[in-house]
């Protein structure tokens, strides 16, 4: 097997999202090396990070020549002029969800990304969650039938406002939607595709509150039904997904361990990573062959370095990414859809 060298690599962000996802990940595969984080007014990356040099600009990290990938882990309203420079700069891009705030703006990127001839993706990284690869298994190997109705949560209780935060502010690309409804609706477009319409409510219930923190989602395809749910005021939490076939029903409760782990430091590749306990398996009640089957079903360990083993790939042999920019683009044109649909109250076709 050819031995290829690391894709010299940078981060726009040490946030949350560059803290416990993306440096983790990066760091823990050997086809990376992270070379530079960019921090405006602090250095706590080297706590972590001691080799990679932190900068204070955008500027330094474009400019640098041996930097190849720049992952766009900032606020969701710089994603558009961030990953636009980083690709005019002729780095590959890496950005995080939501791709874009409008459909607009992806498309800007998109031809971009092909006009020159650089990799653009984006870390849609709940497709390795455990939960969600067993239950596309489930799904795909007929054990519940043909599907007829899917509903999906993403549950929180949060009944404060966070403070000193981008997220709790209102304006493009703000809000629960975006946020948790990027992840989402990206798991429905991989299982089912586009759908035919929609219906949504999106909407403010924490007191106080300034940015839409609930959204109810049902979507329309031929002969199934989907709904899709998030809010941060559900203290105590229901399954987390309940898919109903023709022929039986699964049932998933709890969340991926994987981001707890990265909270924590673990590291992620090692022995048993993303693994859950047998408490947390899904259930299954179903009829295989004309047998009655009832049980639970082991969940597949989640695992989302292979998001950067298929970003590695991509830039270096050539292979087709695992998450592609069009895709990432479907899920702003259903996020826009659903935004229209609460506001005028009604269904509208996607």
């Amino acid at each position: 097997m050819k031995s290829h060298p690391p894709i010299v690599t940078a981060l726009l962000s040490y946030g949350m999202s560059g803290e416990v996802f993306h440096a983790p990940l990066l760091a823990a595969h050997p086809g990376f090396r992270m070379k530079s984080i960019l921090q405006r007014t602090r250095t706590t990356a080297t706590t972590h990070y001691p080799d990679v040099r932190v900068v204070s600009t955008l500027q330094e990290v474009l400019g640098d020549s041996e930097i190849e990938l720049i992952i766009v882990n900032t606020p969701n309203d710089t994603h558009l002029d961030f990953a636009s420079q980083a690709l005019h700069a002729g780095k590959h891009v890496v950005v995080e969800k939501p791709f874009t705030n409008t459909v607009a703006e992806a498309e800007i990127l998109i031809s971009l990304s092909k006009k020159t001839k650089k990799v653009l993706s984006v870390f849609q990284s709940r497709r390795w969650d455990g939960a969600f690869m067993t239950l596309k298994k489930v799904i795909e190997s007929g054990m519940v039938g043909k599907v007829v109705e899917y509903e999906a949560h993403y549950d929180r209780f949060r009944n404060y406002i966070a403070q000193n935060t981008w997220k709790e502010l209102p304006g493009p690309g703000s809000g629960i939607l975006y946020n948790l409804g990027s992840h989402m609706l990206d798991q429905v477009l991989v299982l089912f595709g586009k759908p035919n319409a929609l219906n949504a409510r999106i909407g403010i219930q924490r007191p106080g509150g300034s940015v839409d923190d609930f959204y109810d989602i049902r979507m329309e395809y031929p002969n199934l039904h989907v709904i899709v749910k998030s809010s941060y005021l559900v203290r105590e939490p229901g399954p987390l997904y309940r898919v109903n076939g023709v022929l039986g029903s699964f049932v998933k409760y709890g969340i991926d361990p994987q981001e707890e782990a990265l909270k924590l430091h673990q590291r992620p590749g090692t022995t048993a990573w993303g693994t859950e306990p047998s408490s947390y398996w899904g259930t299954l009640n179903t009829e295989i062959k004309g047998l009655h089957v009832q049980g639970t079903i082991e969940t597949i360990a989640g695992n989302y370095l292979d998001y950067y083993q298929n970003i590695f790939e991509a830039i270096r042999e050539g292979k087709e990414l695992a998450v592609k920019p069009e895709e990432a683009m479907e899920v702003i044109r259903v996020i826009e859809a659903a935004m229209k649909s609460n506001k005028e109250r009604r269904t509208v076709d996607c």
